[in-house]
């Protein structure tokens, strides 16, 4: 049997090569969207929990602030109290849904592996061209 191979066989193994290139590369990709994701789902958890908290302590400390301020003018001025407390409320509240909802609009979700896809698919595509301006 000779040591050199047929170009039958070369194409063959060249396939063979580029095809385990390619599952690796793959498989890196995978296993970084999967690390990615765990981390954002423990970030979205602890984030969770704090806002959770942050919420109930922010709604009593707002019910005793609007006591505190109906009581304090109960006497003269209890409606124009309440009016204005439910007014600073509703703004406050409809100003963090336009945060909120400015936050929700942000791609963080596996961007760091969409950006080494896209990188991928440039150097693939860099290589194309230049075999076929090698042709």
């Amino acid at each position: 049997m000779s040591s050199s191979q047929g170009p039958a066989q070369r194409v063959f193994t060249a396939g063979r090569r580029l095809l385990g290139s390619l599952l690796a590369t793959g498989e890196t990709r995978l296993r970084l969207a999967v690390l990615e994701l765990e981390e954002e789902r423990a970030r979205l958890v602890g984030m969770l929990l704090l806002a959770g908290l942050a919420l109930i302590l922010l709604l009593l400390g707002i019910a005793v602030l609007t006591t505190l301020v109906i009581v304090a003018f109960w006497d003269s001025y209890r409606l124009t109290a309440i009016a204005v407390s439910a007014g600073v409320l509703l703004g406050g509240g409809a100003l963090l849904c336009l945060r909120v909802m400015q936050l929700a609009r942000r791609r963080t979700l596996l961007a760091s592996t969409l950006k080494h896809l896209a990188t991928d698919r440039e150097l693939v595509e860099h290589d194309r061209r230049e075999a076929r301006h090698d042709d």
